[in-house]
Order: structure tokens, then sequence, then C-alpha cells
């Protein structure tokens, strides 16, 4: 490192000089990064984020300007970072780490803060007013008439009859507003470090790609699947997706066959048997679930059988008979 004590503002320049110097070592021990956005966050929130990701992840501030310097210069080394350059922008700092992205996430945007609201600022939430007593006395109900919130007043002091959307996210809170929530001593915000985007190993992408599980892609990729499956069969083009469909149709019209005339083949018999045996045990099965008082599970108290009983066992002969739904999932 050079020596810049004896040069004027050398303080500076050592500081400078040592910042570079951990800013690339940093670069070069991580593959992962999170962009994270600092806005009306403390310097107190800031420590105890540090603190939680010690052992797991580094954060680092600075200046836009210098901290794209020293990546550029890093990018000539390895050009991934390049894709990294270019978010930083505005107030944001850097967190970088070898594990995974939603973990650290998790560990970051846990700290939050509340905070009151400021008059011109930009609501990040929704604020609502609950209904019930303020503790205000009648003279203060001028706040609610300008706000248009409905009050009454009751043993002498104001109160909200029902519950009021005072603000809406996105929408500048008005110094009434303020007025009021500080009267009513709410503080609607929470503030904290927000992950805007993620950089991992050259790739950039919103943080929300964080939020997709591995549910979430197998769900996405079996409905693409139905789709072209349905589109195969309407154009009637045969493919590994339609086979399956083609199959099991094929099989449902040599059972109806079978079964309306005397041609016989082995799977035909097997299915059948399967079908009476699944009847049979069909009764057996209501008898032992039925309640032990009253008309017996079989019939009524002459023994005649029961028709919910005939009734279940011709549904299970019907959905044996029809076995074109256990295969084809668009029949």
């Amino acid at each position: 490192m050079t020596d810049y004590a004896n040069t004027p503002g050398g303080k500076r320049w050592a500081r400078k000089e040592k910042y570079k110097i951990k800013f690339e070592q940093i670069l070069g021990d991580y593959n992962n990064c999170l962009i994270v956005s600092i806005d009306n966050v403390g310097s107190l929130q800031m420590q105890k984020v540090r603190i939680a990701l010690r052992g797991k992840a580094t954060m680092i501030m600075g200046k836009n300007t210098m901290m794209r310097m020293i990546i550029k210069e890093a990018a000539a080394k390895n050009p991934k970072l390049e894709a990294l350059q270019q978010h930083v922008r505005g107030n944001v700092g850097l967190v970088f780490t070898n594990e995974d992205l939603k973990k650290i996430r998790a560990i970051i945007v846990e700290f939050k803060t509340p905070a009151a609201a400021k008059s011109g600022t930009l609501a990040p939430t929704d604020v609502f007013v609950p209904a019930g007593p303020t503790g205000m006395d009648p003279g203060q109900t001028g706040f609610f008439q300008a706000l248009n919130i409905p009050t009454k007043i009751v043993k002498g002091a104001v109160e909200i009859i029902n519950e009021v959307h005072l603000i809406k996210a996105g929408d500048k809170v008005t110094s009434s507003a303020v007025a009021l929530l500080s009267k009513l001593n709410i503080q609607p915000f929470f503030y904290g470090i927000k992950v805007a985007t993620c950089y991992e190993n050259g790739s950039v992408f919103p943080s929300a790609i964080l939020d997709i599980t591995e549910a979430d892609l197998f769900a996405k990729f079996f409905n693409g699947v139905s789709k072209i499956t349905a589109i195969s069969l309407a154009a009637r083009v045969p493919n590994a997706l339609t086979l399956p469909v083609y199959l099991a149709n094929g099989f449902r019209k040599l059972l109806a066959l079978s079964q309306s005339t005397a041609y016989k083949f082995k799977e035909a018999d097997d299915f059948f048997a399967k079908g009476a045996a699944a009847a049979k045990a069909a009764p057996a099965a209501a008898a032992a679930a039925a309640p032990a008082k009253g008309a017996p599970a079989g019939g009524d108290k002459k023994g005649a059988p029961a028709k919910e009983d005939k009734k279940k066992k011709e549904e299970v002969v019907e959905e044996e008979e029809d076995v074109g739904g256990g295969f084809d999932m668009f029949g």
C-alpha cells in the first residue's frame, strides 16, 4: 500500500487505498451478492444487521463512483462482474456471500424499525386508522373532519365509528394525516434494508426470483406439459405425450368389444376380475363402517337390501367399466 502520510490529504488517500484493497479482496472471495437499498435505515439498525451476518456474509458500503470504479477494474480479470457494476445506483449497499441467497436475504429483512409518518414522503404501505375511542377531547374533531373521518362523541371523548383507510400505498403523506397519526400515537411504517437485486456468479435477477420454490417450478412445468398434450391431441400429432392417451383409448375400446362379444383375452379377464372383486368388497366395507346403533347396515328392519348399498355397488361396477378416466387426462 502506498504511503500517503506526508502528502496533502494523506489520511484520506490512505483510507481510500485501504478501502480499495478490501473491496478487491471481497470481489475475489465471493461469487454471490445482494444489492440492497438502505433508505431510511439508521446506523444502529445497520450495525445489528452486520452482527447477524457475521460469518455468513460481508456488507460493504461506500460512494457509488468509487465502488463502480473498483468493480470495473476487477472486471478486467473477471468479466462476470460487469453485470454487477451496472446496478450500483442510488442509495445502495452490497452484501457478498457464498451461501444461499435466500437465507441471507431472510436475515437482512428481519430487522425492521417502526417509524412515524413524515409529510411529503411516499407511503410504502397502506395506513388504516382503527375504529374506537381516541382519547381526544371534542375540540379536536377538526382533524377528523378535514380527513372525512366519521366520528361521534362518547363520554366526552371523540370516537371513530368505522375503520378508515387513511393513506394508500404510494400516495404522498399529507400534513393533516401526519398530525392525526401523531395525536393518536400511531407509527404506521416499518423501515428496513430492502433487497432489490441479486447477483449470482455473473447472473443478475430480481430478488422476487428467490421466492420461487421447487414446487412452483414443477407446477409450471407440468402446466406446460398439459397444454402441449392438449394441443397435440387436438392436432392429432403423435408424440411421447399423446402416446399414453392413444394406448389408453385403444385398450378401452378392446374392453368394450370383449364385453359385448364372446372374444376374451387375458388383460380383459384380469380387469373384469378385479372389478368383480371390488364390487363384492364394497358391501362388506359399507357394513363395517355403519354405526352400531340403529337399523342394520345391509338393509331395513325387515331385512330388505339397502338402496344405498345397491347404488354403491352399481357405481363401483360403472367406474371399473369406464377406464378412460384413469388414463385419458382430456377425455
